[in-house]
């Protein structure tokens, strides 16, 4: 039997007050959290729904950075015009995440808060050197990213947008599980006025900056030049589905590709 208040709050500011119950749950699209109430895994004492949220939706370019709203669904981020133009990539990536029934409910805010280690939108904020916007701060991506399923969000704090500044270049690829879809190793580069950016995903217990291959493009932007960087072994994931070791030759052959998307 399940046992929970239902909360649907129109603004960012009552989903706040909501969540500051240390058993409550937000809830986005669903994918993760749902599942967890079906098995029993999580038992909380309100579900606050932000689906009715609209100051939290929405794709817009400020300056040289494009700003997608945390209820932004995955088929939004994808067909989205302003995002085609200034970081095709990224409209690559939210089109291949998981599936069409994935891809019309999933949100960016809610994958990115959860962060799966297997999930695609890590590798973007992480490759882009994204900001995200909470309801409290701003927080850089390099500082977002904490370990398996932990962020920097403090409990009662909500993601509202991500900002990620628009690249000179970026390219990204994956190796998925063939029945989840899931990422086994993917990366995301890009080249900007930051530099140059490669981030891991799949592959590790949590997203991750290559820096070896970062510097090996920013000496020569190829595909050959990270062809010969090897990625360790020691501390990637190992399952079922793949070593660590065949995890860690993927991170390079992933890379290889990426570059030659981003051309």
């Amino acid at each position: 039997m399940y046992d929970f208040a239902y909360h649907k709050p129109a603004s960012v500011a009552d989903a706040v007050k909501l969540l500051a119950d240390p058993d409550a749950k937000a809830v986005s699209g669903g994918h993760t959290l749902l599942p967890a109430l079906k098995h029993r895994l999580n038992k909380p004492s309100a579900l606050v729904d932000l689906s009715g949220i609209a100051e939290l939706k929405g794709i817009k370019r400020v300056g040289n950075a494009i700003v997608i709203g945390a209820l932004t669904r995955h088929v939004e981020v994808a067909t989205s015009a302003e995002v085609a133009a200034a970081i095709p990539a990224l409209a690559y990536l939210a089109g291949h995440i998981g599936d069409v029934q994935v891809r019309n409910r999933g949100t960016i805010g809610g994958s990115v808060s959860n962060n799966d280690p297997a999930a695609d939108y890590p590798a973007a904020v992480l490759g882009l050197g994204a900001t995200v916007h909470t309801s409290a701060r701003k927080i850089a991506a390099d500082d977002f990213f904490l370990g398996m399923f932990t962020t920097a969000l403090e409990p009662n704090e909500i993601l509202t947008a991500i900002e990620f500044p628009i690249p000179e270049k970026a390219g990204y690829a994956k190796m998925k599980n063939p029945a989840s879809r899931y990422v086994m190793a993917g990366a995301f580069v890009s080249k900007g006025a930051g530099g140059v950016r490669v981030a891991i995903n799949g592959a590790g217990p949590c997203v991750f900056r290559q820096a070896d291959m970062e510097k090996a493009l920013s000496a020569n932007w190829s595909a050959d030049a990270v062809a010969a960087v090897k990625q360790a072994a020691d501390g990637l994931n190992a399952d079922i589905h793949g070593s660590a070791e065949y995890r860690a030759h993927l991170v390079t052959v992933m890379a290889k590709r990426a570059v030659a998307a981003a051309g």
